[in-house]
């Protein structure tokens, strides 16, 4: 079964992906036109070695069982990309998406 459901952060809509398979889940949340942050499962090695002129920003989370799970969760890995954002390793899901928005706005 595939769910999808949009997730509001600071004004900012992001599309939340639950994917079920057999014994397994996958959960990504993802910036359109940006980046995504996913569980476990995402290869940051292979992405950056398979696909450097892509540029991809993401970032990877463990021991998620929810999309909930992936915003509370601390960011483990990252791409290059992502780091050039201000991703870092320790940082939130919540936070990792919020960087991948660009600059905070002022009032």
């Amino acid at each position: 079964m595939v769910k999808m459901e949009p997730i509001i952060i600071n004004g900012h809509c992001f599309i939340g992906v639950e994917v079920s398979y057999p014994k397994t889940k996958l959960l990504s949340i993802t910036v359109p036109d940006v980046g995504y942050l996913m569980c476990g499962v995402l290869n940051i090695p292979a992405i950056e070695s398979l696909h450097p002129e892509r540029e991809i920003v993401a970032a990877r989370v463990v021991g998620v069982k929810t999309l909930q799970d992936l915003l509370e969760a601390k960011i483990v890995e990252m791409t290059q990309k992502g780091a050039e954002l201000g991703i870092h390793e320790g940082m939130t899901g919540q936070e990792a998406l919020v960087c991948m928005t660009g600059p905070a706005k002022k009032n």
